[in-house]
């Protein structure tokens, strides 16, 4: 209950750590342990010897097939996915390096295109997949949809697919490369409010194993959309090539930028053009590292950066591991109005 030193401080009583809350004193004296080892080897070989006595667990709801190689060298992911954030690419490239026999069954391919999602498996388990498109969709008629947005269409069917997924007991997996939801006039007519609730709703309600993998940016409500750490994604990877924030360096940096200016003349300062700057870069800096994964990683806001290479190895592994869990919890969204 407390240190050597706190117990002197409260009580005056003099005794060492070992005397105090050692192995020896708690396997002899208090029993609070069951079984004391000399070594962390030794206690791994009890531990494999106690799980041996242990009943078979019930069969899991995931039903796994023969696993296969893709059709595409997994190397491939270095020329596919662009260095500039701002480029183009096509997410079921990706798809395509990563999952058995590069099939994949795609979910409603020409509704709601800024999110690919469809069926597939990894190392003979099934998974639905959830990932943003970072190819800008033209539509005649239509005005241009950007990569990497959430719009209305696109939130409907993700809303769909992921109760499919529940109903089917079929683990998630989303990739993302997301800027966040669609904002503006047209963009609030067509409801995208109520679009975004309702996938929110249903990420933040599943009950399947969810594994999430960022490859490129993670902003804002689209992180929670994706499934961020908000929703408890049972793994998380991350790309060298990823960020993870708020909103985006430049964004951010600009908004930040305006309320500092705002609370500094409300004080009676006035700032020169080049005191801005000087603020502004110095704010985005700070902001930019922050959005650094590694920063992430070292918050536990990801549980491991990956190689690009390393994708399908670290995905079917986390499949392994889920697939242990003997059963999932009904699935109730609750009412979703269309």
């Amino acid at each position: 209950m407390g240190g050597p030193a706190l117990v002197r401080a409260a009580i005056g009583q003099v005794i060492s750590a070992e005397e105090l809350g050692g192995a020896k004193m708690h396997a002899e004296i208090s029993g609070t342990i069951d079984f004391k080892e000399p070594d962390d080897p030794s206690t791994l070989k009890h531990i494999r010897k106690l799980v041996l006595q242990m009943g078979n667990p019930k069969p899991s709801p995931i039903r796994k097939i023969e696993s296969s190689e893709p059709q595409y060298p997994i190397s491939d992911l270095y020329r596919i996915m662009p260095f500039n954030p701002t480029q183009e690419y096509d997410i079921r490239e990706i798809i395509a390096r990563i999952v058995d026999k590069s099939e994949f069954i795609e979910y409603k391919k020409e509704y709601g295109q800024t999110l690919v999602c469809g069926y597939a498996h990894l190392g003979g388990y099934p998974v639905g997949i959830v990932a943003n498109q970072k190819k800008h969709i033209l539509r005649k008629g239509k005005p241009p949809e950007f990569g990497g947005v959430i719009y209305t269409e696109s939130a409907e069917k993700a809303a769909r697919f992921i109760m499919d997924c529940n109903q089917n007991s079929i683990p998630l997996l989303f990739i993302h490369d997301v800027n966040g939801f669609m904002v503006g006039r047209d963009a609030e007519q067509s409801g995208i409010i109520k679009a975004g609730a309702k996938m929110v709703n249903v990420v933040s309600n599943s009950v399947v194993p969810k594994i999430s993998l960022i490859i490129g940016g993670s902003y804002g409500a689209g992180n929670y959309a994706m499934c961020g750490k908000a929703y408890d994604p049972n793994f998380i990877f991350s790309w060298p090539s990823s960020k993870y924030a708020v909103m985006g360096g430049a964004q951010a940096a600009n908004t930040l930028l305006d309320l500092k200016v705002r609370q500094l003349e409300r004080s009676g300062k006035k700032l020169s053009d080049e005191e801005k700057k000087k603020l502004l870069d110095n704010i985005t800096e700070t902001y930019i590292s922050q959005t650094d994964p590694r920063y992430a990683a070292a918050r536990l806001w990801v549980d491991e950066l990956i190689l690009p290479e390393e994708t399908r190895k670290r995905l079917i592994v986390a499949l392994e591991a889920v697939s242990h869990i003997p059963e999932f919890e009904p699935f109730n969204p609750g009412v979703i109005q269309s």
